[in-house]
C-alpha cells in the first residue's frame, strides 16, 4: 500500500504538470495486452481518451496473455492488460508487477458451422459439449499459443477429463496463432473454435457460423491490470503507467469500456469496483 501511496504522489505531481516537463521523459508507455482486447477494438475506442487527456501516448504490444506476461516479466513494458487471473496473480507474487485490479469482464463461448456434427447447438453445459465434441471426434481448431484463451480452454478440457495433447494433429488442431487468425483457419476447416465473446462480435468472416455453446459459468472471462515494478525493472514509466491504471479504473474510463459497442451489443463490461 505505501508503494501505491508513493505512485499516487507521483502521479499527482505529474498531471498537475500537464503535458510540460514532468511528462516529457513519459511521453509514451508499453502495455503488453492480450490479442482480444486490440482486435475487438476497445483499444482503438478508449485509448484516445486517455491520450487527449493526459498527452501520454499508449503504444499496446497485443500477443497472446502468456507472451504478454513474459514480456512484461522482462521489463518489456509498463504495464500489464491480460486475462489469465492465476498467471497474472504468480506474476505479482514472483515480484514483476505491483497489484493487480479487475477492470471489466465478458466471457467465452463455442462457434461451430451450421451441421453442428457434435450436436451440441444450444448447449449450456461446455463440459457436456467438449465432451461431445470429443466423442465424435468432430475438428476442433485450438489458438495452442498459451494465451488467455488458451489456458481457459485447456482447464474446460481438463474437467471434461479429456487429454486433448493425445489427439493433437487428429481431430484436435493447433494453431500456435491469435484469435482471429484461429478463428479464419477453423471456419475454413469446419471446426469448433472457442472464442472470447468481444472477438467473435468484431470478427469479420464469420459466414454462416454461429455461437453454439455459451451462458456456462466456466465460461467467464475476468481481464486484470498490473503495473511492472519498477523495483525491479527500473527502465518502468512507473508515473506514467500508474495514470493509465488509474484513469482505466477510474468512472471516466470505467464509462468509456462499457461505452464500446459493435452492431449494438456492448463487449466488455467493466467491474472495476468489485
Amino acid at each position: 500500500m505505501f508503494r501505491r501511496f508513493l505512485l499516487s504522489l507521483a502521479l499527482g505531481a505529474t498531471l498537475a504538470l500537464g503535458t510540460g516537463a514532468a511528462l516529457a521523459q513519459d511521453a509514451f508507455i508499453v502495455v503488453q495486452s492480450t490479442t482480444s482486447t486490440q482486435n475487438s477494438g476497445l483499444f482503438d475506442h478508449i485509448l484516445p481518451m486517455f491520450e487527449d487527456k493526459t498527452g501520454i501516448d499508449v503504444r499496446v504490444v497485443a500477443v497472446g496473455t502468456g507472451q504478454a506476461i513474459k514480456n512484461a516479466a522482462n521489463g518489456d513494458g509498463d504495464v500489464l492488460f491480460v486475462h489469465a487471473k492465476p498467471a497474472e496473480e504468480k506474476f505479482v507474487a514472483e515480484g514483476h508487477g505491483v497489484t493487480r485490479f479487475d477492470v471489466m469482464y465478458n466471457d467465452f463461448v463455442i462457434v461451430g458451422p451450421p451441421d453442428d456434427p457434435a450436436g451440441v447447438a444450444g448447449t449450456r453445459d461446455v463440459v457436456a459439449a467438449l465432451t461431445k465434441i470429443a466423442g465424435t471426434q468432430a475438428p476442433f481448431a485450438s489458438r495452442g499459443d498459451d494465451s488467455g484463451t488458451n489456458k481457459a480452454e485447456l482447464r474446460l478440457w481438463k474437467g471434461a477429463g479429456i487429454d486433448v495433447q493425445a489427439a493433437s494433429g487428429g481431430w484436435y488442431r493447433e494453431t500456435g496463432s491469435g484469435m482471429g487468425a484461429t478463428l479464419n483457419t477453423g471456419t475454413a476447416m469446419g471446426a469448433y473454435i472457442m472464442t472470447d465473446r468481444a472477438t467473435w462480435i468484431a470478427f469479420g468472416n464469420k459466414g454462416n457460423y454461429g455461437i453454439v455453446v455459451e451462458g456456462d459459468p466456466k465460461m467467464f472471462n475476468q481481464y486484470g491490470i498490473i503495473l511492472v515494478n519498477p523495483e525491479k525493472h527500473p527502465s518502468v514509466k512507473a508515473g506514467a503507467g500508474q495514470a493509465f491504471i488509474d484513469w482505466v479504473l477510474s468512472d471516466e474510463g470505467q464509462a468509456a469500456i462499457a461505452g464500446y459497442e459493435v452492431d449494438g451489443q456492448q463487449l466488455f463490461f467493466p467491474n472495476a469496483g468489485g
